[in-house]
């Protein structure tokens, strides 16, 4: 089978087009033929070896994948061959809150990942796609849309009525639009590019804000809310914090889902907090039931996640280029095994 591969160490110049054996499921295994893979900001850190969470090499990168079940192992009962799967990021997080022992069964690092014709996982840690979605639609479900709906819906609570930040056009965000306005809530979007702002407006943003033309973004969503928006996913991380918290309203809630910007937090008022009673809530993707009620939801609205490029596996050099300049896509970067 054909796999891409760090060999030797961390960097771009690393991955390497190969051939591997093609695995065999064990017992309560599953053998998944991939047929698309999306990339996340995630993989770009563990490539560059930004992230430090002990793989070994050679390793196959990505986490998001999706394709066909082509033989299971002995015992399993959750699934059969011929069935259209997604894998779960983490692999052991079946259900309740988030424990250190589930981080550490992660696929795409330190778990070896889905850059690849065909891999072995276990029942458990497979979760059976929407139908109405393509293979490239539903390789990006793991972890950009699972985010947005853990925290919005399943930890945040959102409701009809609500007002929803999200900043940006990556992945997570516009994921975080169309399940607000599945909600009935409401979307403020920034980002520094009016045509992306537009496209924004197109799929039901209720008002957009260029931060580069209006650099105090949390003032405007203040005054348009005339108080405060009820939740924030925060993508930027340590240049963004200080304005996502000052754009809540009393009770609201920031949801820490990123750090583009950086891992540091800068120094600001913790007295914000206090005095918004904000809730901050930093977020490790979501279970495999969150999963699960996430794609009913998506297959009872019929929804299509948003795809900006799909390129090959011989090209995901490419797509990771794309992914790291960061400003020229919208939505999700695919590519197809």
């Amino acid at each position: 089978m054909k796999a891409v591969q760090l060999k030797n160490g961390f960097g771009f110049e690393e991955l390497t087009l190969t051939e591997l054996d093609t695995p065999v499921p064990g017992r309560l295994e599953v053998l998944i033929r991939i047929r698309a893979a999306s990339l996340n900001y995630r993989d770009l850190v563990v490539i560059n070896g930004v992230m430090p969470i002990g793989i070994q090499f050679p390793f196959i990168p990505l986490s998001d994948g999706a394709g066909e079940i082509v033989a299971v192992g002995e015992g399993v009962t959750k699934f059969q061959v011929g069935q259209r799967v997604a894998a779960n990021l983490q692999q052991k997080f079946i259900g309740g809150s988030t424990r250190a022992e589930v981080l550490k069964d992660s696929l795409g690092g330190p778990l070896s990942g889905v850059a690849a014709e065909y891999i072995v996982l276990h029942e458990e840690g497979v979760v059976a796609i929407p139908d109405h979605l393509s293979w490239e639609e539903a390789s990006t479900l793991p972890i950009a849309a699972l985010t947005a709906w853990s925290m919005l819906m399943e930890s945040g609570g959102l409701r009809a009525g609500d007002t929803v930040l999200l900043q940006g056009t990556g992945g997570v965000s516009i994921f975080g639009l169309q399940f607000s306005l599945m909600a009935g809530a409401r979307v403020i979007i920034t980002s520094s590019s009016n045509d992306k702002l537009e496209r924004a407006k197109a799929l039901g943003a209720w008002q957009t804000i260029n931060y580069s033309e209006v650099p105090e973004w949390d003032k405007v969503a203040l005054e348009l809310t005339d108080g405060g928006v009820d939740h924030v996913l925060d993508v930027g991380g340590a240049a963004t914090m200080a304005q996502s918290i000052n754009a809540l309203r009393t009770g609201g809630t920031v949801s820490m889902v990123g750090f583009l910007s950086g891992l540091t937090v800068p120094e600001f008022d913790v007295t914000s907090i206090l005095q918004k009673a904000a809730t901050i809530r930093g977020s490790q993707v979501g279970n495999r039931e969150h999963f699960e009620n996430m794609n009913r939801a998506i297959s009872r609205h019929r929804l299509h996640p948003v795809i900006d490029r799909v390129f090959p596996l011989s090209r995901i050099g490419e797509a990771f280029a794309l992914l790291a300049e960061g400003k020229q896509y919208f939505g999700k970067i695919v590519v197809q095994l």
